[in-house]
């Protein structure tokens, strides 16, 4: 940015637009000039031919392009190489550079490159504002930082040419509703309310039945019962969300304890409740013969169309005389394919000093990529941002360490999340006593469960792991909905 004001205060505008080599006239040695034009085209060059043959073949695969040009997509030899790609990208600069005339080309090329970045911009200005969770770019700016600099290339297209900024607006608005290839239906209301029940309605339609990992989101139904017993659980859920998803704090009430009426004037007084404490949730009441046959009716009916909740947070089973029916109701809602977060608090320690989380590691797959996201999620929140996550993950001898704690590393780089990896070796010692050891000062511990119906008996399987945590910090236990691929949330950028 320095250097067009250098330019600007030692010539005119018409030399500078007259004189494409101006810098060589005002350099005191003019061949450094062209040994930096001819080391910047180069390295264009070489960016290119490496770069566009990979994006040809990327938009071919993902059938961007026509069903014609399927033909880019494919790869030869044991590294994928694009070299139908590469050929057609040759064509092309051949026949740029056989017109003669690069001078007119260069303006043409400027819009592409510029059109390229304001539309990145405007991705990643989108991506940060809206904070999904699959969005974690290596480099962080603020998203008004990115739509400053979408604004920037605008401004700058419209200096270079106005014209051509207009033709390249209709090609990139051409190309996008080529993609999109549906009609866009928009209904105003003569007020506000109508206007957002109709984008709802327009929005529940478009996002459709399929799960997807690029924009998953946490909706979380919260079995908290009274909210003001189990605050705690609420405040797990309402920092998990952090304004990226829904949140539903829910109670079950005694059949018959309640009229329909009633039930709405307890759910107006919990909403209120909750806003006092400046959390953003629905609320829902429901009556059943019990607790659990409740927590079942809400997962079987709550939600509209494709927007239910896709995870499930409830307190530990502290009665023992009820286990049976509280692990019968997390097999049901685990086959309902909900994702379960269960929180068994330390009463006297609670959240501690928000600090350190401690994710123990049993691969990216299922419950340990699930973990790991809700660690992500959990420390974006204002009262955790000065946490630390500790990745923790068992071995048995030194020779296991070492290749462990590579792939560790190289796990926590691709996943771009900040976390310090630490591999334990077993040396004799059993995985309860090296839990305790390591864990005792944690703030928050992450600890997978397996599946309903893995073995025998899940209720003794719980109480077993139950007794592995007792006079450990609040702990939370996590079994991942089947046949959800958690870990593309973590690896997609």
């Amino acid at each position: 940015m320095i250097l067009p004001i250098l330019l600007a205060m030692r010539a005119d505008a018409s030399t500078l637009i007259a004189e494409p080599l101006i810098m060589q006239q005002m350099s005191r040695w003019g061949p450094a000039i062209l040994l930096g034009v001819w080391g910047a085209t180069l390295s264009s060059a070489l960016g290119s031919i490496l770069g566009a043959p990979r994006v040809l073949q990327a938009l071919a695969r993902d059938g961007v392009l026509p069903h014609w040009l399927s033909f880019l997509g494919t790869g030869s030899g044991k590294n994928d190489e694009p070299r139908m790609g590469t050929v057609v990208t040759l064509g092309i600069a051949t026949a740029a550079v056989c017109l003669g005339e690069l001078d007119v080309i260069a303006p043409v090329l400027s819009m592409f490159f510029l059109t390229t970045y304001l539309v990145l911009n405007i991705s990643a200005g989108i991506e940060a504002f809206l904070q999904s969770p699959s969005f974690r770019p290596a480099f962080r700016v603020h998203w008004s930082f990115s739509l400053l600099g979408a604004l920037g290339c605008l401004a700058v297209m419209f200096l270079i040419d106005a014209r051509a900024t207009v033709v390249a607006a209709l090609i990139v608005l051409g190309i996008y509703f080529w993609l999109q290839q549906r009609e866009l239906r928009t209904t105003w209301g003569d007020a506000r309310r109508g206007i957002w029940m109709a984008l709802l309605r327009t929005g529940i339609f478009q996002v459709g039945h399929t799960d997807d990992t690029k924009n998953w989101r946490p909706h979380i139904l919260v079995l908290s019962g009274t909210p003001t017993k189990r605050w705690s659980l609420i405040e797990l859920a309402d920092a998990l969300i952090h304004n990226r998803g829904l949140m539903t704090v829910s109670s079950v009430l005694p059949s018959g304890s309640r009229d329909v009426a009633q039930q709405s004037e307890m759910e107006a007084t919990i909403r209120d409740y909750l806003e006092r404490h400046s959390v953003k949730a629905l609320v829902r009441i429901v009556t059943a013969p019990d607790p659990f046959a409740g927590g079942q009716k809400l997962v079987e009916t709550y939600g509209l169309g494709p927007l239910v909740p896709n995870t499930v947070l409830l307190g530990d089973s502290e009665q023992a005389g009820h286990r049976d029916r509280y692990c019968q109701m997390i097999a049901q809602i685990h086959q309902a394919k909900r994702s379960i977060v269960i929180l068994r608090e330390n009463h006297e320690k609670g959240f501690g000093k928000r600090q350190r989380i401690d994710v123990w590691w049993g691969g990216l797959q299922a419950n340990g990529g699930l973990m790991l996201l809700l660690a992500y999620l959990l420390r974006s929140d204002i009262n955790w941002h000065k946490a630390e996550i500790y990745l923790k993950l068992v071995v048995p001898d030194e020779t296991a360490a070492q290749a462990a704690q590579a792939n560790l590393k190289n796990l926590v780089k691709q996943v771009r999340i900040k976390a310090v990896s630490q591999v334990l070796v077993a040396q004799g010692r059993q995985f309860p006593q090296i839990l305790h050891e390591t864990s005792k000062n944690a703030d928050i511990i992450f600890l997978g469960m397996r599946k309903p119906g893995d073995g025998n008996d899940f209720t003794q399987y719980y109480e077993n792991l139950q007794s592995l945590v007792t006079g450990l910090p609040t702990t939370i236990f996590v079994l991942a909905t089947p046949e959800f691929a958690f870990e593309e949330v973590l690896t997609e950028s």
